[in-house]
C-alpha cells in the first residue's frame, strides 16, 4: 500500500474521533419574561428593561428596534432612545415592527381601524392601508408582518385562517390558507403567526396552537411541515409563535407557551434537532446574532 493510500485510510478511520463542535447562539428574544439579549451561554448580557415585547431587531448598528402592544422604540446600548412611535388612540395594539432597507419602519396596528403603516425616521407616515383580518377582535387579527422584496407586504391573520399577501395601495393580490383539512383544519386551530417568504418563492409559518411549522409553495400547497408529531418524547412545539429561517436552510422556532424544557429550539430540513434552549426566558419572537463566536453568515429571513 503506498503512502497515500494508507493515509487516506487512516482518516477516514479516525473521522468518526473528531468530534464537531456543538452550535452554540447568541439571540435577541422579545418576550414575556424578558426582553434582550442572551450570549452564546445563554446569560443575559442586554435587557431593554420592560418585559411583554411583541417583536424586534438588533439592527446592523447595534440599535434595538422593539415593539409592545402601545409603542414601539429604537434604543442604543446604553438605552438612549432614538426613536420612537406611539400606539394611535383609535387602536388598541401594536402587532409587529420591522425596520426597512429605505429606513422607514413597519408597524402594524390591531383594533377597530386594523391597519399597516410605514413610519419614517422622523415619525411621519409615508405607507398607510387599512388590514382586512376578518375579525373584530383585536388581539387576533394579526401578527409578524413583513415587507417583501418586491414592495408587497406579507400579513398573517389568525382567524381568517389566511396569510394574505398586499399591494402598497392595500390591496390583496394573494393569500394563503391554512384551514385544510391536512393540517388538521380550523377546529385545531391552525392560526398563521409568523410568515416568511423564502428565496424559493416557498412560505414557512408558524401554525400557533395546533403546534406546527409548515412551508407552502406559491400555489399553498404544503411541502414541508414539522410538528411535535416528529418528536413524540420531546414534544418541544408548545405554541410556536416566532420563526427565523437560517442561511444553512435551518429553522429556529420559539414556543412561546413553554414555561419549562425547550423554549426556542434549531431544526434541520430533515427533522433533526440541532440546538436547543432551555433557560429560563420564553420567546415570543426571536433573531439570531452569532453562532460559535461569529455573525450567521447571509441573510436570515424573520
Amino acid at each position: 500500500m503506498s503512502r497515500i493510500a494508507w493515509l487516506i485510510v487512516c482518516l477516514a478511520c479516525c473521522a468518526p474521533l473528531i468530534a464537531q463542535e456543538p452550535i452554540r447562539h447568541s439571540l435577541f428574544i422579545a418576550g414575556p419574561n424578558f426582553t434582550g439579549i442572551i450570549d452564546e451561554e445563554g446569560k443575559e448580557i442586554w435587557n431593554s428593561g420592560k418585559n411583554g415585547a411583541r417583536d424586534g431587531f438588533v439592527l446592523p448598528s447595534g440599535n434595538v428596534l422593539i415593539a409592545w402592544s402601545s409603542e414601539a422604540k429604537e434604543f442604543t446600548r446604553d438605552k438612549k432612545v432614538v426613536w420612537e412611535y406611539k400606539l394611535s388612540p383609535e387602536n388598541r395594539e401594536i402587532g409587529t415592527l420591522e425596520r426597512l432597507e429605505n429606513g422607514n419602519t413597519l408597524l402594524t396596528e390591531l383594533g377597530p381601524k386594523p391597519r399597516l403603516l410605514e413610519v419614517t425616521a422622523e415619525g411621519k407616515i409615508a405607507v398607510e392601508f387599512p388590514l382586512q383580518p376578518e375579525t373584530d377582535n383585536a388581539h387576533m387579527q394579526t401578527r409578524m408582518a413583513r415587507k417583501l422584496a418586491g414592495g408587497n407586504y406579507l400579513v398573517p391573520h389568525l382567524l381568517a385562517f389566511k396569510v394574505k399577501e398586499y399591494s402598497p395601495d392595500g390591496k390583496v393580490v394573494s393569500q394563503i390558507a391554512t384551514d385544510f383539512d391536512e393540517l388538521g383544519g380550523r377546529k385545531a386551530e391552525t392560526w398563521p403567526f409568523t410568515a416568511i417568504r423564502l428565496a424559493s418563492g416557498n412560505t414557512l409559518v408558524t401554525l400557533t396552537h395546533s403546534n406546527r411549522v409548515v412551508e407552502f409553495d406559491s400555489a399553498g400547497k404544503v411541502v414541508w411541515k414539522i410538528s411535535n408529531e416528529d418528536f413524540p418524547e420531546l414534544k418541544p412545539f408548545a405554541d410556536p409563535c416566532g420563526a427565523h429561517r437560517l442561511p444553512n436552510g435551518n429553522t429556529m422556532i420559539a414556543s412561546y407557551a413553554a414555561t419549562k424544557g425547550i423554549k426556542v429550539f434549531e431544526v434541520s430540513p430533515e427533522k433533526k434537532i440541532v440546538w436547543q434552549y432551555e433557560g429560563p426566558f420564553r420567546a415570543h419572537e426571536l433573531q439570531v446574532l452569532t453562532t460559535n463566536g461569529k455573525p450567521i453568515e447571509g441573510k436570515p429571513l424573520k
